[in-house]
């Protein structure tokens, strides 16, 4: 199958996507501050550099697009037709990268939070947003996931 716009296009396209303050962030950083939770953004001392810290709880959260991070059993992860072996080398990489912050994080007494994009997407209130990631902060789990489905 061939791309459908030329590759000039494409990279233009590719260079323009974010991979800091993305859309799905900074709901989540509005629903955080609207709980009151002060936080830091993208430590860059922290393995896996989460996209949220809150460092008095020692708790990091990442917050994953369905697509860059391959979650499994979501309608938004779908690898492309195009350079299909390229797409799953590197996305299965940043899995890699994902599985190995997580570890060394917890490793340190730190707790992970990943949220999915597709948890953010249905409309969802910021109410109840909040309510679901400080039911979380407020627990004791030490990994938490917050979508559709669990990556297995």
């Amino acid at each position: 199958m061939t791309d459908v716009v030329s590759p000039q296009t494409r990279s233009a396209m590719m260079s323009g996507i974010k991979g800091k303050n993305t859309k799905p962030e900074l709901i989540i950083r509005k629903a955080l501050f609207a709980a009151g939770y002060r936080f830091r953004l993208h430590r860059k001392d922290l393995p896996g550099r989460p996209d949220i810290v809150l460092p008095k709880r020692r708790i990091a959260i990442f917050v994953h697009g369905c697509f860059w991070h391959l979650h499994q059993n979501c309608s938004l992860s779908k690898l492309p037709a195009t350079r299909a072996d390229f797409w799953k080398k590197k996305l299965e990489g940043n899995v890699y990268r994902d599985e190995q912050a997580i570890y060394a994080l917890q490793k340190m007494g730190w707790r992970v939070l990943t949220v999915w994009e597709c948890f953010i997407r249905p409309s969802q209130s910021i109410e109840s947003l909040t309510t679901s990631l400080t039911s979380w902060i407020d627990g004791v789990e030490s990994i938490g996931v917050l979508g559709k489905e669990q990556r297995v």
